[in-house]
């Protein structure tokens, strides 16, 4: 397993934006996802790459891990972006509207020693995303639910149902090749209800985080994504149960009338590491 580092929330942040910059420093996301894509218009690319290298530079983002999402090679500023943050310090770099492992293949030549992690946003990517998770070079996938929906012509439903063949694809190929996976952004950044269902949605379906478009939605979202009090417990009570149980020369425990085995000592090592993780953030 790959080591465990939080990604509860992977905050949206414009590299246009020198105050938003400055503030995403203070704020309580495990990531920040600097955006040089949708966020920032045509015509402020360039000196928006150009200020987010000078900021990476000199700034302290602290413990929170910094993904640079960059334009594509289809565009007319991919080519720069990438070169730009060859030996940056940088956590990621995020590939915009990943397709298929040749995708990966163009970036990687330009770059070759950043880790990168896809934007899953396409129906082809969707498709291809067992591939894609095989690529060598890729540590992690976030989902691109806006374009995904767009691209399917699906209308807006409270339990994403149009989505989840795709998002179920992912899940499972990320998982499949021990990389991280970030769900997609909800939208109405003043419904709290609604994001903490979709939150919880994403949790339960083995989501690692959420990407979040403001700051409003890092409480929920970081909650949502974090073991409980009552999940740590009951990882801390089958540990003691199953140690106490290969001690006494049996190979199964019982916890609360359940069968304990060791698989469940896998996960509860492992909700145990991940809450410890998160201490360590704060």
């Amino acid at each position: 397993m790959p080591p465990i580092r939080p990604y509860r929330s992977a905050l949206y942040i414009p590299g246009s934006k020198t105050r938003a910059l400055e503030k995403a420093q203070t704020l309580a996301a495990d990531a920040i996802i600097f955006d040089l894509e949708d966020a920032v218009a045509p015509d402020e690319k360039s000196a928006a790459r150009a200020l987010l290298i000078e900021t990476l530079a000199t700034a302290d983002y602290g413990n929170r891990a910094k993904i640079v999402r960059v334009n594509g090679l289809d565009t007319e500023w991919g080519a720069d972006d990438i070169a730009a943050f060859t030996g940056a310090k940088i956590d990621a770099l995020l590939i915009p509207k990943v397709s298929t492992p040749e995708d990966l293949d163009c970036v990687a030549e330009l770059i070759p020693d950043t880790p990168l992690w896809a934007m899953m946003e396409t129906a082809l990517g969707m498709l291809n995303a067992t591939s894609i998770a095989a690529h060598p070079r890729l540590a992690g996938m976030v989902m691109g639910t806006n374009d995904l929906a767009k691209e399917l012509n699906s209308r807006f439903r409270a339990d994403r149902l149009p989505m989840q063949a795709g998002l179920g694809l992912c899940l499972l190929a990320a998982k499949a090749h021990n990389l991280t996976i970030i769900d997609g952004v909800y939208n109405a950044f003043k419904d709290d209800d609604g994001l903490r269902a979709e939150c919880d949605q994403g949790r339960d379906m083995g989501f690692d985080g959420k990407t979040l478009i403001h700051p409003a939605q890092l409480a929920i979202a970081n909650a949502a994504f974090a073991p409980t009090e009552a999940e740590i417990t009951l990882a801390q009570r089958q540990i003691e149960a199953f140690t106490a149980a290969k001690a006494a020369g049996q190979g199964v425990a019982v916890v609360d009338g359940k069968i304990v085995e060791n698989l469940h000592i896998v996960t509860a090592e492992a909700t145990l590491a991940k809450a410890a993780a998160i201490a360590a953030m704060t």
